[in-house]
């Protein structure tokens, strides 16, 4: 089961809305549950390096089941993911990867 685009396109919406609120232009995708891209959108002067930012922080959080906020404290130095980034052809333990939930609480898809 994969997100509707209807749903997707709300998401991707309210994306841009809170990247508006805090000044930056974003790329936003959304990868299904085997982490392939599924959607994306960049915005308007959104930096072209951060493409590749967003779509690794997509497949962090679908490859692991959590935002990858949670990935940036445990790939610290001294913590119990520590170098993780260097695993499945690099990630990005950046903050701002979250999963979509379907309504009984699965991991449908990721986005960053």
């Amino acid at each position: 089961m994969s997100i509707k685009i209807e749903q997707a396109e709300k998401a991707i919406t309210k994306a841009k809305q809170n990247s508006i609120l805090i000044n930056a232009k974003m790329n936003i995708t959304i990868v299904g549950t085997e982490a392939n891209l599924d959607r994306f959108k960049r915005m308007d002067s959104a930096w072209l390096g951060s493409l590749g930012i967003s779509i690794k922080k997509a497949k962090a959080t679908c490859y692991f089941n959590t935002d990858s906020g949670l990935f940036r404290r445990l790939s610290q130095p001294g913590q119990t993911l520590h170098s993780i980034e260097h695993s499945n052809n690099s990630l990005i333990t950046f903050l701002g990867g979250v999963p979509i939930k379907n309504e009984l609480g699965k991991i449908i898809n990721a986005m960053c």
